[in-house]
């Protein structure tokens, strides 16, 4: 399963909030498995997600599923979902398709690097990445 964006662009913040930075930050999204694309959106908001998605990992406990809850997308966009043998990506727009399921570690990799990207390109456009630690330390497993 591999997190995938490009196009990405930075608007002016409307204010000085994070959920207004956050918002200003978009690309176009794709998520796919094994060449089977699970979600693909054209002007995403890439940091919000990379933001969640950090926290979701850092600070939920182990069992709990991830539902991209955005100020900005329709709820269920991008869910992680526990199966009986590993975690799965899944969209609501797209019911039918689910990422196979994969190990929590594996998992982890993929949110940190996906997350690392974001930081390094946002930054490349002047806006400061703060919201996403630098070296991310996700919890052992």
């Amino acid at each position: 399963m591999k997190i995938h964006f490009e196009n990405l662009s930075a608007d002016t913040p409307s204010g000085p909030t994070l959920a207004e930075t956050l918002l200003s930050i978009e690309a176009d999204l794709t998520i796919v498995d094994r060449g089977q694309e699970i979600f693909s959106e054209t002007s995403f908001p890439v940091a919000e997600l990379a933001y969640a998605l950090c926290r979701w990992v850092s600070e939920a406990d182990q069992g709990e599923e991830f539902s991209f809850d955005s100020m900005s997308a329709d709820p269920g966009l991008v869910n992680i979902v526990k199966r009986e043998n590993g975690w799965s990506v899944t969209s609501a727009p797209a019911p039918g398709a689910a990422a196979c399921p994969i190990g929590r570690e594996v998992l982890d990799r993929e949110i940190r690097r996906f997350a690392e990207k974001v930081r390094t390109d946002i930054s490349r456009l002047g806006v400061d990445p703060y919201f996403i630690p630098e070296g991310i330390q996700f919890p052992s497993q």
